[in-house]
């Protein structure tokens, strides 16, 4: 609680910022950097590979819903390992089963749409992945923080 004179001044009482905030804003910057540019250059390799406007835009629309949840998943497992001798290996164990639905939903959905058939389940399902992801992924990611700083 900041107190206040009556002249307008506050002295503010700095609070820690919550771990999971923190895991959060690391992912968001992390798909910046990764995930953004990726969707960015989705386009231009798609009309390398002949696709139509349509399948294009469904897959700038799986990515934009795709590559956040496997930032976020990968937040979870890198946690998860943090600190362990091999744990580069053991990472991959974690993580790839959890990749596999992003993958599997984002590559049908356009291939769906580049065969003429509506996309919109694919695309909802990965909406729902990724706002499954971003709601437990920064609590699970401090969790395991917490635990491998113990």
């Amino acid at each position: 609680m900041p107190r206040c004179s009556r002249w307008g001044g506050c002295s503010r009482t700095t609070t820690p910022t919550p771990l999971a905030l923190l895991a959060l804003a690391k992912v968001c910057a992390h798909w910046l950097v990764t995930g953004l540019p990726l969707v960015i250059m989705a386009p231009v390799l798609g009309l390398q590979f002949d696709l139509g406007a349509d399948a294009l835009l469904i897959l700038i629309a799986s990515l934009l819903l795709g590559t956040p949840t496997l930032s976020l998943i990968g937040a979870i497992g890198a946690a998860l390992t943090l600190g362990l001798r091999g744990g580069g290996a053991l990472l991959s164990l974690l993580v790839l089963p959890l990749y596999v639905p992003v993958l599997i939903f984002g590559a049908g959905a356009v291939e769906a749409g580049g065969a003429g058939l509506g996309a919109g389940a694919h695309l909802s399902v990965l909406g729902a992945l990724l706002l499954v992801a971003v709601v437990f992924s920064p609590w699970a990611t401090a969790v395991a923080l917490r635990i491998a700083v113990e």
